[in-house]
């Protein structure tokens, strides 16, 4: 029988690094259920193997009587595959709200990301939520993050009834972290553009968990971004590192892309040096008054964290 303070919680992504941890926190108390595309054979939860983009998942919602869902499941990098990609982005996001409504699901959890805003060159020093969301068309990433928030702000219009909750994490890092930004501190130096500070934000990943579990658990809605206080430059990471920074103009990394890409050596594209010149710098304040959360590590202690347990493993 289950206690009347559990809630019935479906995640997607469950399988994946936040997703995996979430699901075991939170069923340590509550009902869980997960899905992905990814198996976990050691779930001691309800655990299906289902694409987001499935039709039947308002079924599978409905079986469960899931009041709260977590959509975790995103394409966390670039496949080379832009159409693919897109369809599970967006597409996979409304298929998840039109099963959450035809549902009757009161919330609606979404990891965004601070990528959202967009890699411009006139960011404001500090970016709050209520800066425009200009995800960049040549960063599929991005772009596809601007355009599920577009999404979303659609639906809270029509479907006032779903209530949202939209996290924008900056780059989450925990101990055993290893992806996309991760692989920019591996090298023997650090790259940076020429003239661009390249700021970084980070945020510890049991943060990141603490603050799902806050706004399922308190039923919070709302935008909120998510970072730890400060921000680190590429100079002040390679202090930390104990590596050199090799500066270089944009137009040769650019040049360098081309040719990279050209080749099929890289899948990047001159365009999107911008990842590195014009990072956007989230501001924490909102999480902290509003949401009422003070992140435990800032983000200098989180990249030490990282830095820390990377270097007890080697």
């Amino acid at each position: 029988m289950n206690h009347p303070s559990q809630r019935r919680i479906l995640i997607t992504g469950a399988a994946g690094y936040i997703g995996r941890q979430l699901a075991r926190r939170l069923a340590s108390e509550h009902v869980v259920v997960g899905v992905d595309i990814r198996p976990d054979d050691n779930a001691d939860f309800p655990f299906y193997v289902r694409d987001i983009r499935d039709p039947s998942l308002g079924e599978l919602i409905q079986k469960h009587g899931i009041d709260q869902v977590v959509h975790l499941a995103a394409v966390l990098e670039d496949s080379g595959d832009r159409e693919r990609d897109f369809d599970i982005d967006v597409n996979g996001t409304r298929n998840v709200l039109d099963a959450c409504i035809a549902s009757g699901v009161r919330q609606l959890v979404v990891t965004s990301s601070g990528a959202a805003y967009g890699y411009h060159a006139d960011n404001p020093e500090w970016i709050n939520e209520d800066a425009p969301l200009r995800g960049n068309p040549e960063f599929a990433y991005s772009d596809h993050k601007r355009q599920v928030e577009a999404l979303l702000a659609d639906y809270r219009q029509r479907h006032p009834h779903l209530g949202q909750l939209v996290l924008r994490p900056g780059t989450v890092l925990g101990a055993n972290t290893r992806n996309l930004i991760t692989r920019l501190f591996e090298g023997r130096s650090l790259l940076a553009v020429a003239g661009s500070p390249s700021p970084f934000v980070f945020i510890w990943d049991q943060d990141v968990l603490a603050i799902i579990e806050k706004g399922v658990t308190e039923e919070r809605n709302g935008c909120f971004n998510l970072a730890g206080d400060g921000a680190l430059t590429i100079t002040q990471l390679a202090a930390i590192l104990r590596k050199p920074v090799v500066t270089v103009p944009a137009w040769a990394i650019r040049a360098g892309l081309a040719v990279g890409h050209a080749l099929r050596l890289t899948g990047y594209t001159p365009a999107q040096v911008n990842f590195l010149r014009y990072r956007p710098v989230l501001g924490n304040q909102k999480l902290k008054q509003e949401f009422g959360y003070l992140p435990k590590k800032s983000s200098e202690q989180t990249f030490r964290f990282w830095l820390a347990s990377r270097e007890s493993k080697a």
